[in-house]
């Protein structure tokens, strides 16, 4: 069985690109480009409350990554570097042979070099510390959006937390909609792009990751404003509109977590700019409601009449 140091030097040590000192001693040093501040973000993934125990290991190497880098893409920062930190029960090489190789799928992408962490034996867990940079006063915030501001939706949303529906055996999917939601639960796609391009565009933003309603009340919030959502707008793939499971499927649009889409809000002066974006990027961004001054968020539908919203989104410690 090999060591902790064993498995870090085989699977998790690479050359650096942008960084002074990486994985080997105490700690990194890294040094930041003038004129750019740092973005940090951390998140952990625990099995059974973020990942089933038997998820193959290739798709979670990828999804730990992938939703710390959702958190750069949404304040518009570009990822430079990262720290894993894992807790596995036994050091089972193939396993994390396996793992590591979904993890450099991203970090090979997004030019990400990994300067540090820690191993250790213990229950199933991982923890990432994502670092980016974002050229002064350019950081996308929470905080930004403004009475008037149209409200934003990249991609579609829900799919995932119909995914996880149907592995919970709540709903029974066809085959093809599974081949629609799955990958979104298992392999989500964080936004990096599309939060570069949003940098002066974009009043406020924030990646959904426990729900729309709920993230989308962070910035209302952060920002001291109210919302109202289009329920007619809000984008749904296939596999939603053809949910057998109608409540269901509303509550996974409005409410599911693990999209990691953006969500923003910005000026109506540049609604063609976002829209051009969307085109000249093959990013499906969708205008689904504005903000209003006060508190509060409503969901209207066709007829402009408020909606009952029977959950917000997920809370670890009010499930």
């Amino acid at each position: 069985m090999p060591s902790e140091f064993e498995l870090i030097r085989k699977y998790f040590t690479r050359p650096t690109k942008h960084t002074r000192l990486g994985v080997g001693d105490d700690c990194a040093l890294v040094q930041t480009t003038p004129g750019m501040e740092l973005a940090l973000s951390t998140d952990m993934l625990v099995s059974g409350t973020h990942f089933f125990p038997d998820a193959d290991p290739f798709a979670l190497g990828h999804k730990v990554l992938a939703v710390n880098l959702s958190d750069l893409a949404a304040m518009g920062a570009t990822p430079r570097w990262g720290l894993l930190a894992m807790a596995m029960p036994k050091a089972d090489e193939a396993w994390v042979e396996a793992f590591s190789r979904g993890f450099f799928s991203l970090v090979d992408k997004y030019n990400v070099d990994v300067i540090g962490g820690d191993t250790t034996r213990g229950p199933l867990n991982f923890c990432v510390q994502i670092m980016g940079e974002v050229p002064v006063g350019a950081a996308l915030m929470r905080s930004g959006a403004k009475v008037g501001d149209d409200i934003w939706v990249s991609g579609e949303i829900g799919d995932a937390a119909l995914a996880l529906a149907h592995l919970q055996g709540r709903v029974k999917l066809t085959d093809a909609s599974l081949a629609i939601c799955l990958p979104r639960l298992h392999a989500p796609a964080p936004r990096i792009e599309l939060g570069l391009l949003l940098r002066g565009l974009a009043a406020s933003c924030i990646d959904i990751s426990d729900g729309l309603l709920a993230d989308l009340g962070h910035i209302l919030d952060r920002s001291g404003v109210s919302a109202e959502l289009w329920l007619d707008a809000l984008p749904r793939s296939t596999a939603i509109r053809e949910c057998p499971e109608k409540a269901l499927a509303q509550n996974c649009v409005l409410a599911g977590g693990d999209d990691y889409e953006l969500c923003f809000t910005a000026s109506a002066n540049h609604r063609a700019a976002i829209e051009a974006l969307a085109e000249a990027s093959g990013t499906w961004l969708t205008r689904i409601g504005k903000i209003n001054s006060g508190r509060g968020l409503s969901v209207l539908d066709t007829n402009h009449q408020p909606i009952e919203i029977s959950a917000i989104g997920f809370d670890h410690f009010k499930q």
